[in-house]
């Protein structure tokens, strides 16, 4: 996850075209659990890795890796002139975080497997795209066989995360939404969004507090995460409201009018969950990642006070009571964004091996923020409540950088714990 944004109805986008010829093994088996045994390697991200197609789990370096996608990008529109120098790239790029991370068994051989199985999956959605519906549900098989796209992202983010110096702020506000969602009340984060890889950061933080937030948790997802046939198969592992999001509605114009109709119908499957209740959703409403700023520093980019105001909107209609928490999120050395907002589909992926964080604000008291504005003073009320709200999430990244970078920061007695030592 990404910037986290849809897929049109009707129309399907032009990168989810099916390439002809891309053929797999004429009978697709289970997903291979690839067995590694304890003398080859010790990472645990190897201990129940899975292959859909069985020729992925014989790779274990880069030679044989490159070898067998050579075979496959051939096949694909651009394949060999684009995809492969790209791939070889982030290949690179990956295999130094891994190995330079210097953890036992964060090896040639992890980052061999790790990248096997995207482009495992990666292959598969040139051969036979999937399409996001406007709700979509962490696939844990994919129709056909048994292969869990969400262990497969955790495994990618998880072999780039350094734990010892990562944090988790205000353990006790995570522990209160978890209470109110099960008294069947909605609650939306607006957070600020600095990767792809922000799900897999976002569910790590909390796997061992509250894992029912890490799996459950559903994000509203824009356009790249769900056309971008790698970014794709990680998408397929959460759980997603697809949308478009404004910055991309008129990139393809021939496809405007089907993506307005698929944020419509995201729209009414909001209403829908959030009738239910016991709903928690992700949004960033400055729709998209933030982006360096001029001194190379990422900060939270502004808020749209329109999405704000949508969530608000949305939270006051449902059936069930809902919250608005604004959330902080430090991931962006993991996977930096370019420094611009492309349309172009296959940006560079570079990889680091870093310490991450998320922290929870206080819960937005509305008519707090909003006294003394009048009623009918809409936009005001919208920018008021997008600055609170923006204010609040910068603050408390500001803190959860601090704490990530000072030891004394963080740890027993502080607000920015590490509730995963002795699991890691």
């Amino acid at each position: 996850m990404q910037k986290l944004r849809g897929t049109a109805a009707g129309r399907r986008p032009a990168c989810s075209t099916v390439v002809r010829g891309l053929a797999f093994r004429p009978s697709m088996p289970p997903p291979v659990v690839n067995p590694v045994s304890s003398e080859e390697v010790q990472s645990p991200f190897l201990k129940t890795i899975q292959f859909i197609n069985p020729i992925w789990s014989t790779v274990e370096n880069e030679q044989q890796f490159f070898a067998l996608l050579k075979g496959y990008l051939a096949k694909v529109p651009g394949g060999t002139e684009k995809l492969l120098p790209q791939w070889m790239d982030f290949y690179d790029n990956y295999r130094n975080a891994v190995v330079g991370s210097g953890l036992p068994g964060s090896n040639e051989l992890l980052a061999a497997k790790v990248q096997s199985t995207i482009a495992d999956t990666a292959t598969l959605q040139f051969m036979k795209p999937y399409t996001f519906p406007s709700h979509h549900h962490r696939m844990l098989h994919d129709g056909e066989r048994d292969y869990n796209y969400f262990e497969f992202g955790q495994r990618y983010t998880g072999s780039l995360l350094d734990w010892s110096s990562s944090v988790l702020g205000h353990r006790e506000r995570w522990d209160h939404i978890a209470s109110l969602l099960k008294q069947s009340h909605n609650v939306v984060l607006l957070a600020n969004h600095q990767t792809e890889a922000d799900p897999g950061v976002f569910a790590h933080m909390l796997m061992t507090t509250q894992p029912e937030l890490a799996t459950d948790v559903i994000y509203v997802a824009g356009d790249r995460v769900v056309t971008d046939p790698l970014s794709k198969p990680f998408s397929m592992g959460r759980n997603l409201f697809c949308v478009h999001s404004k910055k991309h509605l008129d990139d393809e114009p021939e496809l405007k009018i089907s993506k307005m109709e698929t944020n419509r119908k995201t729209l009414v499957a909001m209403s829908r969950a959030l009738n239910k209740g016991g709903c928690l959703m992700w949004i960033a409403p400055s729709g998209g990642r933030d982006r360096p700023k001029a001194n190379d520093q990422y900060t939270p980019d502004p808020f749209d006070p329109a999405a704000v105001d949508l969530m608000r909107n949305l939270l006051t209609r449902a059936k069930q009571p809902g919250h608005l928490f604004p959330m902080a999120m430090y991931s962006w050395p993991m996977m930096p964004p370019p420094k611009t907002v492309d349309k172009v589909i296959g940006e560079r992926r570079m990889t680091n091996f870093t310490p991450v964080g998320i922290s929870l604000c206080e819960e937005l008291d509305l008519k707090e923020i909003l006294k003394g504005i009048p009623e009918q003073d809409k936009d005001g009320q919208q920018r008021e409540l997008a600055r609170v709200a923006q204010m609040a999430v910068i603050a408390e990244y500001q803190n959860i950088d601090a704490a990530i970078h000072d030891a004394t920061k963080r740890g027993e007695g502080t607000a920015y714990t590490q509730p995963w030592v002795g699991h890691h």
